[in-house]
């Protein structure tokens, strides 16, 4: 199973990035082999429109089952949901914290978007 999180780095010291569609970028970390792999969003980080359904497709694209962010409008929401991506809010700390807090049921799996669009 890959986790996606929106970080501001590019590695579980990082800290989460609170907005899903200009993260700065992506941690795709695997639970069974405990590895990661950074992927760059800075083609969405000043896009005019489309940086949520755009960043939604890379987290799609990298193979996660799961995302952990800090925030996701509706059009991210409704392609991740559609692609079946489980999405789960955090709010303060590391992306090693985010993944120790799903891996304890900690984390709150969100149903709809938590922000409007171009938050």
């Amino acid at each position: 199973m890959k986790i996606a999180i929106s970080t501001e780095g590019k590695d579980l010291s990082s800290v989460v990035d609170q907005r899903f569609g200009r993260a700065k970028g992506f941690l795709i970390y695997d639970v069974n082999t405990n590895e990661s792999v950074y992927v760059d969003n800075k083609q969405n980080l000043e896009a005019p429109q489309g940086a949520g359904i755009q960043s939604a497709k890379t987290v799609i694209d990298a193979g996660a089952d799961a995302l952990i962010t800090g925030n996701v409008g509706p059009k991210a929401f409704t392609a991740l949901n559609a692609a079946g991506v489980k999405i789960f809010l955090f709010k303060d700390g590391t992306a090693g914290t985010a993944i120790d807090k799903y891996g304890k049921g900690e984390l709150e799996l969100t149903s709809t978007a938590n922000v409007e669009g171009h938050w």
